[in-house]
């Protein structure tokens, strides 16, 4: 072989081994992130065995998968650092970077915390309530809320739409609405306002303290929230009548809420995912509450022999009623009048679409399962 052919395949081999160095570099450096490696305590307010614990923890494996490492939650449960009513100071102070909670948690600091949730019935449901606050201009009501008014150093998001929330458990059944006047009764946030508007004495109380409270009689009655909660609380210990449907907490939703300097910090990758992954635990949270809490509600009645009654519809009527004192109440503060407006204005086209357009399920199921929805 000539000099000049040896000359032209070694140059021909530098070329090859230069462009799959360059090709490999090209294929394997987006893959790298750049970013700082950061992790987040993330307190939440509920008690390590409550199925609220779970779907935080969905929240977290979707965040810790998707950052590939460099960005980390660490989870804690409530009371780990503050606490179950007071993540929102420990967010806001840095003493925590992170909660898993509900608005209706700090609505003492500012009645408004508990329209982004438990807050008069105008016709929507959670799936419309999270509407609403996605495109229906709630997110910036928040915003304006958290940043203007309170001046909270707290970023949040919301997720998970949480089913209608029973009346609660009693030990006798609530026959109508004079069965609640002097009644010691555990809620939380304006669903307070609404129980003593219509004649309870209310104790505010975190979910872990209910039963224990029942138990000593400092209440007489309580809700907290699902079957699956109330049955890993020992709520059927303790009261054997569990009232479903109710006007006081007829939507909510978690609040995943960050430090906001913390948020600020981090590279826009992991503000995304942070965001991106509360959306996907949204679903992935109202999925396994369709399993868990049917499965939970079923062995309520056919395991621990609990008395399981729809609400009656003139409780329902004294609650709408009482809501309407509220919201007259309400409306005088400026900004809690512009979120009941913009919610009203949500409800009236989104929520006439959408039941001008549902289907007859009730039908449908009575004629497949006749005789087992009793109402």
């Amino acid at each position: 072989m000539s000099n000049k052919s040896t000359s032209k395949t070694t140059t021909r081999r530098k070329f090859l081994a230069g462009a799959a160095l360059t090709g490999a570099a090209t294929i394997a450096m987006p893959q790298i992130s750049r970013a700082q490696t950061a992790t987040l305590k993330m307190q939440t307010s509920w008690p390590a065995t409550d199925i609220f614990t779970e779907m935080a923890q969905q929240y977290v494996e979707r965040v810790n998968s998707m950052a590939g490492g460099r960005l980390k939650i660490d989870l804690l449960h409530g009371g780990a650092v503050v606490h179950p009513f007071q993540v929102l100071d420990g967010v806001h102070g840095g003493q925590i970077d992170a909660a898993h909670t509900v608005t209706v948690y700090w609505y003492g600091k500012h009645k408004a915390a508990s329209l982004f949730g438990t807050g008069p019935v105008f016709g929507f449901n959670a799936n419309e309530g999270l509407g609403w606050i996605h495109n229906g201009g709630g997110k910036e009501l928040f915003e304006e809320l958290q940043t203007q008014i309170m001046k909270l150093n707290v970023k949040s998001f919301f997720v998970m739409p949480m089913p209608t929330q029973p009346l609660g458990w009693f030990k006798k059944p609530i026959a109508g609405p004079n069965d609640i006047k002097g009644m010691k009764y555990r809620t939380v946030g304006l669903a307070a306002d609404l129980f003593q508007a219509m004649g309870a004495a209310v104790a505010q109380l975190p979910g872990g303290e209910i039963v224990p409270a029942m138990e000593r009689g400092v209440i007489d009655a309580f809700e907290f929230n699902n079957p699956t909660s109330d049955r890993r609380f020992g709520s059927q210990n303790v009261a054997k009548n569990y009232m479903l449907g109710s006007h006081h907490q007829a939507t909510e939703y978690f609040e995943i809420m960050f430090n906001r300097t913390k948020f600020n910090s981090l590279p826009k990758e992991h503000q995304a995912i942070l965001q991106y992954a509360a959306e996907s635990a949204s679903s992935a949270n109202e999925w396994l509450a369709m399993r868990q809490y049917s499965d939970d509600l079923q062995d309520l009645i056919n395991k621990e022999k609990v008395n399981v009654l729809r609400t009656p519809k003139d409780v329902f009527d004294a609650q709408i009623k009482a809501w309407d004192g509220l919201i007259a109440q309400l409306a005088g503060d400026p900004f809690m009048k512009k979120v009941m407006d913009s919610q009203k204005a949500w409800v009236r086209k989104v929520v006439y679409y959408n039941m001008l357009n549902a289907t007859d399920y009730k039908g449908a199921f009575n004629h497949h399962f006749p005789g087992v929805l009793k109402i």
